[in-house]
């Protein structure tokens, strides 16, 4: 409860050395700025072809995972993000329903947090 942004980790040993694949970082353009700069995980380990199937994102925290795995599964799939902290899983539903209805133009929300 001490990180108040991804700049307040006091560490580099969980950080991907490799830039991210090219449909994550276009995909990342479009995540609320709050999402992004919450993120404390060690990269995007998110396939290329999810449309229409289920992701399940465990210790999701405040979701940029999730809202990345949102652009990739289309609006017939479907996003459930897990964590033990709920003030990460606030950040995360807090956008959740513009993100998907307004900036994905999706009929609903994928997303279960």
């Amino acid at each position: 409860k001490v990180l108040n942004t991804t700049k307040d980790l006091k560490t580099s040993a969980c950080c991907a050395a490799d830039r991210p694949p090219r449909y994550i970082m276009d995909a990342l353009k479009k995540v609320p700025q709050e999402i992004q700069d919450k993120f404390y995980g060690c990269g995007s380990p998110i396939p290329a072809e999810l449309t229409g199937l289920t992701v399940l994102d465990l210790g999701c925290g405040a979701g940029r995972d999730c809202y990345i795995a949102a652009s990739l599964v289309g609006p017939t799939g479907k996003v459930i993000g897990v964590d033990m902290t709920d003030e990460q899983l606030d950040v995360a539903k807090k956008h959740a329903a513009e993100f998907c209805t307004k900036t994905l133009a999706y009929p609903s929300s994928v997303f279960d947090f």
